[in-house]
């Protein structure tokens, strides 16, 4: 499946089924493979993508007259999502990177494996520097790292709040359990401050997310076994609501990591998470503060209204992953989501959910530079 809504603006492309990525000019071309069979478990490729062998014998001159071929002219892509097995060459990613367009990779089971992040365009030798400096001063770090966590907290607790107030006509265990979470995550807010260091800091925001998702139970309405979730388990996802959880937050993290590509952060140094090799850790942390919003509200509408069901899941052996129709359905909300517009109360004006991401690493840019304090988004509706 390859997925888009018809809007003039700049929009993310996903490719679900398996085929080709063809250059023809200004244009991209995506072209289906023949069969399109879902694989299974017992003859999925591995897990690790290194094995994986990509055929690169592509040639962009000659693109077949394939009758299922999807056009995209390249003024219209924002970024390219890879669920599939897609072919494509050097040539190819030369030409997104001439059009800074950054492509994220997921393997079989929807684990994000990387970014093709093309050279950098607006670069700032000052941004660098005053990132480097906010970093190296644990003073300015940890400032930075507070607010990261406090406005994810306060978008944890809206959600706490507003699935308690639609759900007022349920039982008084449930209303109460609910209650009493957010006293508890309310308390864990106020050391925020006290925190002196990002470990310390870090311990409070788990201790936050472990009672956050302690209380799921209550704002999961569904009733099959396969939903019920009692803790968070990462590494594989054990559970159908797990698996949701990690395909949701790889989402989010690659939307945050196409935002910052478009501004002049450094997207490897970062402040709450540690930076290391191999990881754009500042999109971790912007995805922090987006995570209760874009990810977990959707996996409470996914679910709750069986638009998302036991069937959109494959179980192995101690793990669990979303098949293809289950990431499909989650991919639709999720975009539908990020285009959906609101009424920004600085701006006065109609912005994107996926533009408050970018108007966040300009709020964390012009702190850096010491033109205005950094406040963390926290959502109002």
């Amino acid at each position: 499946m390859f997925m888009n809504a018809s809007i003039p603006t700049k929009q993310a492309f996903y490719i679900f089924s398996n085929g080709t990525l063809k250059r023809k000019e200004n244009t991209i071309f995506f072209l289906p493979s023949p069969i399109q069979t879902e694989k299974t478990i017992e003859n999925a490729p591995p897990v690790s993508l290194d094995e994986e062998e990509i055929p690169l014998e592509l040639d962009t001159e000659e693109l077949p007259n394939h009758p299922n071929r999807k056009a995209i002219p390249i003024a219209n892509i924002d970024a390219f999502y890879v669920f599939g097995e897609v072919s494509f060459n050097a040539r190819f990613l030369n030409f997104l990177a001439q059009h800074k367009i950054p492509m994220h990779i997921f393997n079989y089971y929807g684990f994000y494996s990387g970014t093709y992040y093309p050279r950098e365009y607006l670069l700032s030798g000052m941004m660098l520097v005053n990132q480097v400096q906010h970093y190296a001063s644990e003073k300015k770090r940890l400032a930075i790292a507070r607010e990261i966590v406090a406005a994810a907290c306060f978008n944890i607790i809206k959600n706490l709040r507003h699935y308690a107030a639609e759900s007022r006509s349920e039982s008084k265990a449930s209303q109460e359990a609910l209650q009493s979470a957010i006293a508890e995550i309310e308390a864990w807010i106020k050391e925020i401050p006290a925190s002196g260091d990002i470990q310390t800091l870090m311990g409070v925001e788990g201790n936050i997310r472990k009672r956050y998702y302690a209380s799921w139970e209550h704002l999961i309405k569904a009733k099959e076994p396969a939903f019920e979730f009692k803790e968070r388990v990462k590494n594989p996802p054990n559970n159908a609501v797990n698996a949701l959880i990690s395909f949701g937050n790889a989402l989010c993290y690659s939307a945050c990591l196409t935002e910052l590509y478009r501004t002049q952060l450094n997207p490897t140094i970062s402040y709450l998470h540690e930076p290391s090799e191999r990881r754009f850790s500042l999109a971790l942390d912007l995805a922090e503060i987006f995570k209760p919003i874009f990810v977990d509200r959707a996996i409470f509408k996914l679910v709750n209204t069986r638009e998302i069901q036991e069937k959109h899941f494959t179980n192995g052996l101690n793990f669990t992953h979303l098949n293809d129709a289950g990431r499909k359905a989650f991919v639709k909300d999720f975009e539908e989501r990020l285009r959906t517009t609101i009424k920004h109360r600085s701006l006065e004006r109609q912005v994107s959910y996926r533009r408050l991401i970018r108007l966040e690493c300009y709020r964390l840019a012009k702190h850096l530079l010491g033109e205005e304090q950094y406040e963390g988004f926290k959502i109002w509706w």
